[in-house]
């Protein structure tokens, strides 16, 4: 069985008794950083064997862990905080092991961009997530242009050496709309700022950014007060 494994963004303390049971239970751990994850196994007293799966060595790991799920053991995989997949490895490894038909399940738990959501104060009960934009001005603003008419909140992951760069093509694109800017979730240091894409900007001009962060944009119509799927006639009890 192949286990995708949620792990803390910054709090241990968020890690779920599920996830330590599973990782104390398999044979193999396949780790973004097997140096972070050591730290991890080693706060929670577990001792298992790891193999580096990361975005550069996928190609060469994939085979290896394939190999042993084939042979029936077991493998957890971790990436360096959240959950694995989401902008992180894991799609491959997934998609290769469900193509031979091999057993893959989850052990849920912290994703940054569902706190940044809930925390933002913008409509949560519709949003895409976008990850990574590009690096460079121009594929970054046409990236962005992708969902300029999009009335669902929008959330990306950046990096504190382009967070301004970002918000700034962001205001070109999209207009001065509510947005929020997260960093040190969970961790003792959290910090969410509120306000105008704007006001974010000016704001982070005057404080380096440092560290990860989670950007969530009001989509297009935000502010007329409903959220995109409000108002549309389906019976949300009958939904559920």
């Amino acid at each position: 069985m192949l286990y995708l494994v949620a792990t803390p963004i910054g709090n241990l303390g968020d890690i779920s008794l599920r996830a330590l049971d599973t990782l104390r239970a398999v044979d193999l751990i396949a780790s973004e950083d097997t140096r972070k994850t050591g730290l991890l196994l080693k706060h929670f007293d577990i001792h298992k064997p790891q193999i580096a799966f990361f975005e550069h060595n996928e190609e060469r790991a994939g085979p290896r862990i394939l190999e042993a799920l084939r042979g029936g053991q077991s493998v957890a995989l971790v990436t360096n905080a959240g959950t694995p997949g989401i902008s992180d490895p894991g799609f491959t490894l997934v998609r290769d092991a469900l193509e031979e038909g091999l057993p893959v399940t989850m052990i849920p738990g912290p994703a940054a961009l569902i706190m940044a959501v809930v925390l933002s104060g913008l409509p949560a009960h519709s949003f895409t997530f976008r990850g990574f934009p590009p690096r460079k001005g121009g594929p970054r603003r046409r990236f962005l242009a992708t969902d300029q008419d999009s009335p669902h909140t929008l959330v990306f992951y950046e990096s504190p050496y382009r967070l301004v760069k970002f918000l700034e093509d962001a205001l070109a694109v999209y207009g001065d709309r509510p947005a929020a800017v997260t960093n040190d979730l969970t961790k003792l240091f959290e910090t969410v700022l509120r306000g105008r894409l704007s006001e974010l900007i000016a704001a982070l001009r005057q404080n380096e950014p440092r560290g990860e962060y989670t950007v969530v944009i009001a989509g297009r119509g935000a502010e007329a007060g409903t959220e995109p799927n409000e108002g549309s006639g389906e019976d949300e009890e009958g939904a559920q």
